[in-house]
């Protein structure tokens, strides 16, 4: 089964971090990314920019509205993904309690729609 592993962390702890604490927590990273690539539960999976870069598009009658930022203010910030194809949710929650960001922000995993084109 697919599911998208959302993870969403408060921007400005991850920005007041030192440089020990960032490569410490880099670390922690690489080691979950390794370990979920290696167990073949991953099929893909990035980092986002800070939500600074982002651009928002809206339709207003045909012609695009674009503003700056995100969609929306929020205590805490999309980051990253992956996408998990895993045998159930049981093993999607495993793996999202494993992620680094479990410990300070939030995983949230979606089942990924899948459609019959028939």
């Amino acid at each position: 089964m697919r599911y998208l592993l959302l993870i969403y962390s408060d921007e400005s702890v991850l920005a007041s971090m030192n440089e020990a604490e960032s490569q410490a927590d880099m670390a922690k990273w690489w080691e979950y990314d390794s370990a979920i690539k290696a167990a073949g539960a991953a099929t893909a999976g990035e980092a986002l920019q800070p939500t600074t870069t982002a651009t928002s598009v809206r339709d207003d009658g045909g012609k695009p509205i674009v503003t700056d930022g995100p969609f929306a203010e929020t205590k805490e910030q999309l980051g990253g993904y992956y996408v998990l194809d895993v045998e159930n949710l049981d093993a999607a929650i495993e793996w999202a309690h494993k992620c680094p960001a479990a410990q300070y922000g939030t995983v949230e995993l979606r089942p990924i729609q899948e459609f019959d084109q028939g």
